[in-house]
C-alpha cells in the first residue's frame, strides 16, 4: 500500500488537519510523487537510529516507505506530533528536537536538498507514529498487526480462567487474615496458564458445537496469545482480596466493633458485589482518555506483555549484548532460565538467610544507638543506606524498575531525599512532640508514646465519648507520618494542576471524542472532522476499530448503576447506622479524580493513592461515624483503584487485539467468581480459634484488618476536624495543598523560560511530590534506593549501548523475577512454614534483623517524659 494514500484505517487525522489548514495546504494533499531522498551514510543512519530509538530491522522497514511519503504530508503530521508530545516525558527528546527544527526552519521546505538527513529522520518518525508506536517500550512487546481469525474467548479460557479465579480468590482472601499475609499475584496465574493451556490443547477433542448462532470448538488448535492474555486479565481481576475483607472483620469481630450483622451472608455478598463491580462502570467511561490514546502506554504492565511475547513469539533473532557477545536464547528460554534462577535464589533472602532481605548492615555496628537507627534503620528509621537489600521482592515493593521510566523513578528519588531532610528537621526539633516517638512509625500514639488505644475512647456501643477522650489522650503522629500527609496533600493538588496545564490537550481530545460518539449514538449528523485525535489513538486502536465491535458506554453505565443499587441496599437494610446516600457522595469523588489520576498512572506507571484524600473528605462528611467513613472510603478510594486496574487490563487487551466485548464479558465473569468465592470465606476465616487476636491459630492475627479498624476510628470517630481544624495542632499540614500547586506552577514557568532544557524536561513535579508521600513505616528509602541503580543500568546503560538486546530481554527479565519469587514464596509458605507448626532456621543470619532498635520498630530520641508524665496538653483540655 502506498503510504501517501490517506485511508480510513491509517490516517483519518489528515482530513481534520487539512480542514484546519485548508487555506495554506489545500493543494498539498493530492497524491503525488514525493521528493526523492538519497541514501544516508552509515554514520548518518546510526544518528537517525539513536535519535528515533530504532532497531536495525525497524529502520529498513520504514525506509522502504520514505520516498512515497510527501514532504507536505510530513509537515502536517509533524505539526500534530509536536503538539501531542511537547510535554511527553516518554517521547524521545532528540526526535522532538529534530521535528521542531524541521518545522521552524523555513529553508527546509524551500531547499529540501540541503536538509536530506533531517527530512529523512522526520519522515521516519512520522511513518513510525502512523504505522506503529513512537515508544520503543511498546514496540519491544507489541506487534502492530492483528489476526481477527485467531480464537480468543474459547472453552479453554472459560475452564482455565474460572478455575484460576476461584483458586486465586480463595488463597488471597483467606491468607489476607494472616501475619504475614500470603498473596498469589496475577503473575503466577499468567505463568501457570501457559502449561495449562498447552495441556488442554493436547487432551481436549475437537468437538464442535453451535452457540448463539456461531460455531465453537472444544479445541480450536494451538493455544495462542489472545487466549493467554484473556486468562491473565481474569487472574488480574481476581487474584487479590476484596476491600470487604477489611470492612467485614472490622465490623464483626469482638476485638473490633463487634457488630453481629456483619456475619450475615446477605450483607457480605451484597457489599462485596457492590464494591467490586462499581469500578467497571468508571473504567468504561475512561477509555477515550486512558486506553485509546497512544501516550497512555501504561509502563507498569509492559512486563505482562513481555511474558506473553516470550511464550508466543515464533521468531528468534540473535542480538548483540554486553561483554561483546551475541545472545541467541529465545525469549521463552531466557524467561525459563531467569525464572528458575530467581525461584532458587529467593529461598535465601526469603527463608535461609533473611539478613539478605533486610540488609541493615549499618545498624549492626551499634544496634541500640537510636540516632544511627533513626537515620539508617530498615524497620525503625529512614533507611538512608546505600545498599539495603539483596532481595528483589523488597526492591520492587513500590515499582518494577525494569518497566517504570527512569524520569519517574529519579524524580521520586529527589522527593524522597527532600522528605528525609524535612523529616529529620521535624524530628530533631521535636516539632509536634515527635521526638518522643519513633521517627517513622505508622501508628497513632498517645501522650506517653505508646500506640493509641482507640477502645479507650469508645463506649459499650463503640461510639465516641468525649469524656473518655478527655481522660485518655489526644492522638499523636510520628515525624515520618506527618511528612507523608503533607506530601499526600501536595500530591493531590500537584496532580490536578499538572494535568490541567500539561495534559489539557489530552483532556480536550478525549472529551471531544466522547461528545461526537454520543451524538452519533443519538442519530445526529456529525461533521466529518477527520477525528483529530486519531493519530493519538494509535495503530492498535485503529486495528481494533477495523475488526471488532466496541462495548458502548451505556453498558458500562448500567454496570455502574446496578452495582451502586446493590451497594446501597447492602448498607440500607442492615443496622449500619449509615445512610445509603453516603455511597452517592463517595462515588462523586471518583468521577472527579479518576481522569487526572489515571493520566498520571498511564504515562508514568505510578499510581496516585487516594486513600488519604478519601479518609480526609469522608471523615469530614460523616464525623463521628466510623461505618460511614468505611463506606465512603470504599467507594471513594477503591472505586478509583479498581477502575484504573480495569482500565489497565483494557489496555492490555488493546495491545494484544482482544475483541473488547470478550474482554468485557471475561472481566465481569471473573469478578463474579471473585466476589462469590471471597464473600463465602469471610465467616470461615473469622471462625478460626482466637481469630484477630495475638493468640490466633495459624497466625490469623488480622494485621491489615486491625490497621483498617484503627483508621476508621482515627478518621471516622475522631474526624479530621480534631486534627486539622482551625487552631488544631496539625492544621499546618494543610499547607501541603498550596505546596503542590506552587511546585507545578514554578515548574511551568521554568519550562516556559527554558523550553529546550533537557534537565527540565526530565523533571516531573507530581513524581517529586509522590516520593515523600510514601514515608511511614514500614516504607522508607531502603525500599527505593535499589530502583535507582537498576533503572540506570537498564534504561541508561544497556538500552543506550545494546538497544536490540534491551528490547528483547528487558521485559522478559521484568516478568521472570516476580514470577520466580511468587512461586518460591508459595512453596516456602506451604512446604516449610505451615507443616508441623512451622519450620524456622535459628541462626545469626535470620536473627540479626531483629536486634536492638530494629527489632522494636525504632527507638524514640527522647526517652524521658516531662515531669507531668505525658507530653502535650493536660487531660480535660483536649480539643
Amino acid at each position: 500500500m502506498n503510504v501517501n494514500e490517506i485511508t480510513e484505517a491509517e490516517m483519518p487525522v489528515v482530513a481534520s488537519l487539512e480542514m484546519e489548514d485548508k487555506k495554506t495546504y489545500e493543494a498539498d494533499y493530492e497524491v503525488k510523487a514525493a521528493e526523492p531522498v538519497h541514501a544516508l551514510t552509515s554514520g548518518e543512519e546510526e544518528v537517525a537510529q539513536h535519535d528515533l530509538q530504532l532497531k536495525q530491522g525497524e529502520v529498513e522497514d520504514l525506509e522502504a516507505k520514505i520516498d512515497a511519503f510527501s514532504l507536505q504530508r510530513a509537515t502536517t503530521v509533524t505539526e500534530h506530533l509536536i503538539e501531542m508530545h511537547r510535554y511527553d516525558h516518554n517521547f524521545p527528546r532528540a526526535a522532538l528536537d529534530r521535528m521542531e527544527e524541521f518545522i521552524n526552519d523555513p529553508d527546509v521546505l524551500a531547499n529540501p536538498d540541503k536538509h536530506v538527513e533531517l527530512i529523512r529522520e522526520v519522515k521516519l518518525e512520522c511513518i513510525l507514529s502512523l504505522e506503529n508506536s513512537p515508544y520503543l517500550e511498546v514496540r519491544a512487546n507489541v506487534d502492530p498487526t492483528d489476526d481477527p481469525t485467531m480464537p480468543c474467548f474459547t472453552v479453554r479460557v472459560w475452564i482455565i480462567g474460572s478455575i484460576f479465579c476461584a483458586a486465586g480468590s480463595f488463597i488471597d482472601t483467606l491468607f489476607g487474615y494472616r501475619n504475614p499475609p500470603v498473596y498469589v499475584s496475577a503473575n503466577v496465574g499468567q505463568l501457570l496458564a501457559y502449561p495449562a493451556g498447552k495441556f488442554l490443547q493436547k487432551v481436549l477433542p475437537d468437538w464442535r458445537f453451535k452457540l448463539f448462532g456461531r460455531e465453537h470448538s472444544l479445541n480450536p488448535g494451538k493455544f495462542n496469545q489472545k487466549e493467554h492474555m484473556l486468562i491473565t486479565i481474569m487472574c488480574s481481576v481476581s487474584f487479590s482480596a476484596p476491600y470487604t475483607n477489611y470492612i467485614v472483620p472490622a465490623q464483626a469481630m469482638p476485638v473490633f466493633f463487634n457488630e453481629k450483622f456483619a456475619f450475615n451472608r446477605g450483607y457480605q455478598y451484597l457489599n462485596t458485589l457492590g464494591t467490586n463491580f462499581v469500578g467497571y462502570g468508571l473504567a468504561g467511561l475512561t477509555r477515550k482518555f486512558l486506553v485509546y490514546p497512544s501516550v497512555a502506554i501504561w509502563p507498569a504492565t509492559l512486563n505482562t506483555l513481555g511474558l506473553i511475547k516470550a511464550f508466543h513469539t515464533e521468531t528468534n533473532e540473535p542480538v548483540k549484548g554486553p561483554f561483546g557477545r551475541i545472545y541467541r536464547a529465545s525469549r521463552e528460554k531466557a524467561f525459563l532460565i531467569l525464572f528458575a534462577a530467581m525461584f532458587c535464589y529467593y529461598f535465601f533472602p526469603g527463608f535461609i538467610f533473611q539478613a539478605l532481605s533486610v540488609f541493615s548492615w549499618i545498624t549492626w555496628i551499634a544496634p541500640n544507638n537510636p540516632d544511627l537507627d533513626t537515620v539508617t534503620g530498615f524497620f525503625g528509621g529512614l533507611g538512608l543506606n546505600p545498599w539495603p537489600t539483596f532481595d528483589w521482592n523488597n526492591l520492587t515493593v513500590w515499582l518494577n524498575p525494569l518497566t517504570i521510566p527512569t524520569f519517574a523513578i529519579m524524580n521520586q528519588f529527589i522527593g524522597i531525599l527532600l522528605g528525609a531532610l524535612m523529616t529529620l528537621a521535624v524530628y530533631y526539633s521535636n516539632a509536634w512532640n515527635t521526638g518522643y516517638l519513633p521517627i517513622n512509625g505508622n501508628s497513632a500514639y498517645d501522650n506517653t508514646g505508646n500506640p493509641y488505644n482507640v477502645s479507650a475512647i469508645l463506649d459499650s456501643n463503640n461510639q465516641f465519648q468525649d469524656s473518655l477522650y478527655q481522660q485518655y489522650s489526644q492522638a499523636w503522629l510520628s515525624a515520618g507520618y506527618i511528612m507523608s500527609y503533607i506530601w499526600y496533600f501536595a500530591l493531590y493538588s500537584a496532580t490536578f494542576t499538572f494535568v490541567i496545564i500539561f495534559q489539557g490537550r489530552n483532556l480536550v481530545v478525549g472529551a471531544r471524542s466522547m461528545i461526537r460518539a454520543a451524538k452519533k449514538r443519538l442519530g445526529r449528523t456529525v461533521a466529518d472532522e477527520g477525528d483529530v485525535d486519531e493519530l493519538s489513538e494509535d495503530i492498535h486502536y485503529r486495528l481494533m476499530k477495523q475488526n471488532y465491535k466496541e462495548v458502548p458506554e451505556w453498558q458500562y453505565l448500567i454496570v455502574l448503576l446496578i452495582s451502586m443499587v446493590i451497594g446501597m441496599v447492602g448498607v440500607g437494610i442492615y443496622p449500619t447506622n449509615t445512610s445509603p446516600v453516603v455511597l452517592i457522595f463517595g462515588i462523586i469523588m471518583p468521577l472527579i479524580v479518576i481522569i487526572p489520576c489515571g493520566l498520571i498512572q498511564a504515562i508514568t506507571g505510578m499510581p496516585v493513592p487516594l486513600n488519604v484524600l478519601a479518609e480526609f473528605i469522608g471523615g469530614a462528611l460523616v464525623q463521628g461515624n466510623a461505618n460511614g467513613l468505611m463506606y465512603f472510603k470504599t467507594y471513594g478510594y477503591i472505586a478509583v483503584y479498581q477502575a484504573l486496574y480495569f482500565a489497565n487490563d483494557l489496555k492490555l487487551a488493546h495491545y494484544i487485539k482482544i475483541p473488547p466485548r470478550h474482554t468485557f464479558y471475561a472481566q465481569l465473569w471473573a469478578t463474579l467468581i471473585y466476589c462469590m468465592v471471597s464473600a463465602s470465606i469471610f465467616n470461615f476465616a473469622m471462625g478460626f480459634p482466637d481469630a484477630c487476636t495475638p493468640d490466633a491459630a495459624f497466625r490469623f492475627t488480622c494485621p491489615n484488618q486491625r490497621t483498617f479498624f484503627t483508621a476508621a476510628i482515627f478518621w471516622g470517630t475522631l474526624s479530621p476536624k480534631r486534627l486539622f481544624g482551625p487552631d488544631k495542632r496539625y492544621n499546618l499540614m494543610l499547607l501541603g495543598f498550596p505546596l503542590g500547586f506552587l511546585l507545578v506552577i514554578v515548574y511551568w514557568l521554568l519550562v516556559k523560560k527554558f523550553p529546550r532544557s533537557e534537565r527540565l524536561r526530565q523533571m516531573h513535579p507530581v513524581m517529586i511530590a509522590a516520593g515523600p508521600s510514601t514515608w511511614g513505616s514500614p516504607y522508607n528509602m531502603s525500599y527505593f534506593i535499589g530502583n535507582v541503580y537498576i533503572t540506570w543500568l537498564s534504561f541508561q546503560y544497556v538500552r543506550k549501548h545494546y538497544l536490540a538486546f534491551w528490547a528483547k530481554y528487558n521485559y522478559v527479565l521484568a516478568a521472570a523475577f516476580p514470577a520466580g519469587i511468587a512461586i518460591s514464596a508459595v512453596v516456602i509458605f506451604f512446604a516449610l512454614e505451615i507443616p508441623g507448626g512451622g519450620l524456622a532456621i535459628d541462626w545469626w543470619g535470620n536473627n540479626v534483623v531483629a536486634l536492638g532498635c530494629e527489632g522494636n520498630g525504632g527507638c524514640p530520641r527522647l526517652t524521658t517524659l516531662p515531669d507531668a508524665g505525658y507530653f502535650g496538653g493536660a487531660p480535660g483540655t483536649f480539643t
